[in-house]
């Protein structure tokens, strides 16, 4: 199959006649109008088979999720999602219409769902699955939500339950050591949250002149959160009984647990900060739910309660090298 019937039998179908799009697929590069009076919001990520995701992961999940997470990245500063740039390098066992058509298909209904619109891209051979999208998204000027923006007296929320991607991928790398392979497979709990993510792109702009600093939780919550603290030169106290968590993983020990949602990562959900006052206004406002789990506080660092008493745990997160 050649790149240009390639491109054209399975991703001509995401376009979608946006009037901001003046030219999309197609030609070298695309052109759009910028809205008024908003400033361009844009992301890339790449996920590599075996590192980003595990290689029994489905065609149509790998291309939903490689677009959600791209999402999840404009959710989390407060914008709206326009289009999408796709770039694969492909190796010669899955150029071809069985794998092809449920990838572009789990593009398609993600960029459907969010109303977005794939406007170029690139393909080429390669001996590893290499999907990067870049994402493109806007947002009113002067009303992008940052890490750098979080203060004192904040109170940290999150916008779900924490952690249940990681334990599904445990479960997962479990199963592909056992004898039992396939059918193990087969009964994953919990799969959906890490392969069909829903980035929190509604919520994110509900946010907009409520959080004083928002990221999406990609690399584990510790983590993640700690950017924010970085980021505003603030601290934090987390009180770990607070966390959101599925049933599924209410019975496991806590310190596995904490480890799930600490540094598991794959979540997608947002962390943001509010003022008490913008918390009890949002929750008037708003039928979203928001879950408070822990304070900005001025002593730099991450600090961590269970049951009022301080708990010493490592964060280390999900390291991409």
């Amino acid at each position: 199959m050649s790149e240009f019937s390639l491109i054209y039998q399975h991703f001509q179908h995401c376009t979608r006649n946006n009037p901001l799009t003046q030219v999309g697929i197609g030609d070298d590069c695309a052109i759009s109008s910028m809205p008024s009076d908003c400033e361009l919001v844009s992301c890339i990520d790449t996920l590599v088979a075996g590192r980003h995701f595990p290689l029994s992961t489905s065609a149509y999940a790998i291309g939903y999720k490689s677009v959600a997470v791209n999402l999840s990245d404009l959710a989390a500063m407060g914008a709206t999602p326009y289009a999408i740039l796709l770039g694969i390098s492909l190796p010669a066992k899955l150029a071809h219409n069985d794998w092809l058509k449920p990838f572009a298909q789990g593009i398609a209904d993600i960029c459907n769902r969010f109303d977005v619109e794939l406007i170029g891209g690139d393909t080429t051979q390669s001996n590893t699955l290499t999907i990067s999208v870049t994402a493109l998204g806007f947002v009113p000027a002067g009303q992008a939500i940052t890490r750098r923006g979080a203060k004192v007296g904040d109170i940290i929320c999150v916008s779900g339950e924490i952690g249940s991607a990681s334990f599904a991928l445990q479960q997962i790398l479990d199963a592909e050591e056992s004898e039992q392979h396939n059918t193990a497979l087969q009964s994953i709990a919990l799969q959906p949250a890490l392969d069909l993510p829903v980035p929190q792109v509604e919520l994110g702009q509900k946010l907009r002149g409520f959080a004083h600093s928002m990221i999406d939780i990609s690399d584990g919550l510790g983590q993640d959160l700690g950017h924010i603290l970085t980021a505003s030169k603030v601290g934090a106290v987390v009180d770990l009984a607070s966390i959101p968590t599925h049933p599924r993983l209410q019975g496991l020990p806590n310190t596995e647990k904490w480890q799930h949602q600490l540094n598991g990562g794959d979540d997608y959900q947002l962390c943001f900060t509010v003022s008490e006052q913008n918390f009890v206004k949002f929750n008037q406002q708003f039928s979203d739910k928001i879950f408070a789990i822990g304070k900005i506080v001025t002593e730099n660092g991450l600090r961590l309660t269970y049951n009022n008493q301080p708990i010493e745990f490592s964060i280390t997160g999900y390291q991409h090298f």
